[in-house]
């Protein structure tokens, strides 16, 4: 087992093409051809961490954040940052991230909170759009049911909880193939024309590489005609934040006292609490601060997430209770998260999960 099918699986989970435009997810340090020896799964890269991973025999971290977010343009040891690296190069150990693309999915970070916290009816808070695109092709009618195998094998066709999503329709196509050509049917002694299929079907940008190659891999035209369309819908299950219900509607003290149990945080920063109980809950692990105008629209009661700066608390304008539950603590059971999407799938090597407490913040 490589480095590489590690990471495959996790971008199959959380594609790359789905983390913000500042991020750094992805291998970072480490060769993907290199051989698994063992799995070590944190929140955070540190020095300490890599420690853990050369006393537990694992070659291979895979951390929510990234340790680099920027480029280097030293390596001498002068920050953490710097020295967490050196140390994984010396010590031969890879470091892998997955964060916001992880964030953006609805199984993942957020997903993870919702579960703990019991929502129901859970939607992605702030959708993204222009990730999906449109395969348009044509093909005879008898090599109709290869190609499509063949395109929903790659990835196409999924939409939602559907899959081999496709729509087709009847045709005619038509062609005079001269005499360098080596057509499916017909000559160059006249224009032939041919009973078509025409084929279409959607898939997530990050696929279209293997789309193509699984298309021009079956379809039996020397020259294939396709077209590719780019799509401005709204993904209903890739985004930022989550938003679900309670069973039932609840108090507002009696749901934040919940909250710091279940999200075992030794505090709670909250705005005042309003009249009206708590039943639609809007989140956003990590720094989600600039989702609140989503968790307003959506008609989320409280919105919980980590940072948030003593002027954003105002903004709740008594319209919704902000509960700031700390970074660190919103995204904890990313850990547990990952450890049981490798585990599941892996079974040839140790997955460990980190046994040191990264949380920098620290409360009296």
């Amino acid at each position: 087992m490589k480095i590489q099918d590690i990471t495959n699986h996790l971008e199959g989970i959380a594609p790359l093409a789905y983390q913000e435009s500042y991020d750094n997810a992805g291998l970072i340090v480490g060769d993907k051809n290199a051989k698994v020896t063992g799995v070590l799964v944190c929140l955070d890269s540190t020095e300490e961490i890599v420690e853990e991973a050369i006393e537990k025999g694992c070659n291979l971290i895979v951390a929510h954040h990234p340790i680099v977010f920027g480029g280097l343009k030293t390596f001498t040891g002068k920050n953490y940052v710097e020295r967490t690296v050196l140390k994984a190069i010396k010590s031969d150990i890879a470091i892998y991230a997955i964060h916001t693309n992880l964030d953006n999915v609805i199984e993942g970070v957020n997903g993870m909170i919702a579960e703990k916290l019991g929502l129901k009816n859970i939607k992605v808070l702030a959708p993204k759009s222009n990730l999906l695109k449109k395969l348009v092709t044509y093909v005879p009618t008898e090599q109709k049911e290869e190609v499509l195998s063949a395109l929903f094998e790659a990835g196409a066709g999924n939409i939602g909880n559907y899959s081999e999503c496709s729509f087709s329709s009847k045709g005619e196509g038509a062609y005079w193939a001269n005499e360098k050509a080596n057509p499916y049917k017909g000559d160059s002694s006249k224009r032939h024309v041919e009973e078509e299929v025409k084929i279409e079907v959607i898939y997530t940008k990050e696929k279209e590489g293997a789309i193509i190659k699984a298309l021009l891999s079956v379809h039996p035209y020397e020259e294939v005609a396709y077209d590719l369309i780019s799509l401005t819908n709204v993904s209903d299950r890739i985004g930022a934040g989550i938003v679900g219900e309670l069973d039932e509607e609840v108090e507002t003290m009696t749901f934040l006292k919940s909250l710091k149990t279940k999200m075992k945080t030794a505090c709670v920063r909250h705005t005042n609490p309003l009249e009206k109980k708590i039943k639609r809950v809007a989140l956003c692990g990590g720094a989600g601060s600039f989702l609140l105008n989503d968790a307003k629209r959506a008609g989320a009661d409280i919105f919980i997430t980590g940072d948030f700066k003593y002027h954003e608390f105002f903004d709740s304008e008594n319209q919704i209770v902000i509960a700031d539950i700390g970074h660190f603590e919103s995204e904890q059971f990313t850990i547990e998260l990952l450890g049981s999407v490798l585990k599941e799938k892996f079974t040839t090597f140790a997955v460990h999960l980190t046994e040191k407490e990264t949380n920098p913040i620290h409360y009296l």
